[in-house]
């Protein structure tokens, strides 16, 4: 009687366990099938348990109604990859949404370029800010066009708003292919993979053999989010 109330109990274990899961993933799909995000609040929480408040849930999602195609692209696995992907280099960025500024201090002065617009908020103002720590003057002025905020003159709204500082991120996820040759959005809903995301966002430093530590730093996140969402990770992780 004993083992039959032992074996009991573990499959009641196992039932409840496979319950929660199936009903993360249903409560996630309500959430996308009414014009969400794949990722829930609680899931975010438990990918960020220690983010600043800057980076709100609520500012990502509402900064997402600029980009609507981002994690809204192609069948289900697509769009819960293309949102792994985007937190997982967001996580390597900013070490757990934890630090919204760039932390080398040196290297403030030198996002500088020589545009005609110049850099009006001063010489070290373009620094990296936000979840994929975006730089340079050029890549302030374009975003802030694009979304219709003046983040030429006033970068730091990047550092203050939450909607702000998730839609320059989106923005560069989307639209730029930095030194890869595609957007890190193709690469996701396309056949790129995981690893040209990292080749648009860092590779001039990190692929090829430039810094496998970080690179490889970024996969391990990606795929623990992919856990985290009950997809697999595809294939092409490195570059």
């Amino acid at each position: 009687m004993r083992k039959l109330r032992a074996v009991h109990a573990v499959l009641t274990a196992i039932l409840i366990a496979i319950s929660a899961i199936n009903l993360s993933a249903t409560t996630a799909s309500a959430a996308e099938h009414r014009g969400g995000f794949v990722v829930s609040k609680a899931q975010y929480n438990k990918m960020f348990p220690h983010h600043k408040k800057l980076y709100t849930y609520k500012g990502l999602v509402k900064a997402m109604k600029a980009f609507p195609a981002f994690a809204h692209t192609g069948d289900a696995k697509t769009r819960k990859r293309e949102a792994a992907a985007f937190l997982a280099n967001v996580s390597h960025e900013t070490s757990g949404l934890i630090y919204i500024n760039e932390q080398n201090k040196a290297n403030w002065p030198t996002y500088c370029a020589d545009e005609p617009y110049g850099c009006p908020a001063g010489q070290s103002a373009y620094h990296g800010r936000g979840p994929l720590q975006i730089s340079w003057n050029y890549n302030y002025k374009a975003a802030g066009d694009a979304f219709h905020v003046d983040l030429l003159h006033h970068p730091n709204l990047a550092a203050k708003n939450s909607t702000v500082t998730w839609k320059l991120a989106l923005w560069y996820w989307m639209t730029q292919s930095g030194p890869g040759t595609m957007t890190p959005h193709h690469a996701m809903v396309k056949s790129g993979g995981f690893g040209e995301t990292i080749r648009s966002i860092n590779g001039g430093i990190e692929c090829n053999g430039g810094n496998p530590a970080e690179v490889q730093d970024r996969i391990a996140k990606y795929k623990k989010f992919t856990k985290k969402l009950h997809v697999g990770t595809g294939k092409h992780l490195s570059c």
